[in-house]
């Protein structure tokens, strides 16, 4: 079996290990696979940490990692020493459909800056592979600049649907007020994108370029900061997002939810008309096209 291109699964699989076993190196962490309570409840206390929840409604309790894990499914932590800084914990999908859900992954504040993010997605990666799971999915705030560029440009899943207030209310030190919209991605792990992401050798998205060439904008920041909606007609279309949500989240609560709602009536209107997200300009700016343009 290939991937389509020449490339057997096995060649895949072989350098997944070695990507995610690099990543790893240079991040200066080790990743392995966690089953027992006492590193499971570490898990839950660390994203309790990261997303400043109160103790009684932890993201994720210990028994459900717990019952996860022993069942087969993806508890992941990275080490440095014996110092947990990063986790990532996903989920069995629909069986017909080969998939992992991913459903929660982070990393402490002293472990930032260092790749970690990056080392648990390859070895996530590979681990689904070994198992024969050809796609990773998992939602993100569509708002994050940050995490834009991560999932899209950096690993190379593409979204597939954008889910307006898909958590309903939170109240964490993330999310805090704001409704939860995400944007739901798919990571085909054997496909050009994700490979080429592995090897550090992502496509960039130049928003630049692609404005001279004609690409219309259908949102984009008005010289007071506030979103500024466009025609979103076109063949290829920018949308863009805040530099720090986070912050202006903090600073003008009024302001960033005056973003999520024209992120909202944007970027889901135009994925519901069949555009698709293509790319991510680390300035702030998602790509989508349409593939029928007449």
């Amino acid at each position: 079996m290939t991937d389509g291109q020449g490339k057997t699964l096995a060649a895949i699989q072989t350098e997944a290990d070695l990507a995610a076993g690099i990543a790893a190196s240079a991040s200066d962490v080790t990743v392995r696979e966690l089953a027992g309570v006492s590193e499971l409840s570490a898990v839950s206390e660390l994203f309790q940490l990261i997303w400043g929840s109160d103790r009684g409604s932890r993201p994720v309790p210990t028994e459900l990692l717990r019952a996860m894990a022993t069942a087969g499914n993806y508890v992941a932590g990275a080490f440095d020493g014996d110092q947990l800084l990063g986790a990532c914990f996903g989920f069995f999908g629909e069986p017909s459909r080969g998939s992992l859900h991913s459903h929660i992954a982070g990393v402490a504040p002293g472990g930032l800056g260092r790749g970690l993010g990056f080392a648990l997605k390859l070895h996530q990666r590979a681990w689904a592979l070994r198992r024969q799971v050809g796609t990773i999915s998992w939602t993100f705030d569509p708002l994050v600049c940050r995490n834009a560029h991560f999932n899209i440009t950096k690993l190379g899943a593409r979204p597939v649907q954008y889910w307006p207030d898909f958590y309903g209310p939170m109240h964490d030190g993330i999310n805090g007020m704001s409704e939860t919209d995400r944007l739901l991605v798919a990571w085909d792990l054997a496909g050009p994108p994700a490979r080429a992401g592995a090897r550090g050798e992502p496509a960039h998205t130049d928003a630049s370029a692609l404005r001279a060439q004609g690409a219309g904008i259908a949102l984009a920041a008005g010289e007071d900061g506030r979103p500024v909606t466009g025609p979103g007609d076109g063949p290829v279309t920018l949308v863009a997002v805040p530099p720090d949500i986070e912050a202006l989240r903090r600073r003008d609560p009024a302001m960033g939810q005056s973003w999520r709602s024209a992120l909202r009536d944007v970027l889901h209107g135009l994925m519901t008309d069949g555009a698709a997200v293509t790319g991510f300009d680390r300035a702030g700016w998602y790509v989508t096209e349409r593939k029928r343009w007449s």
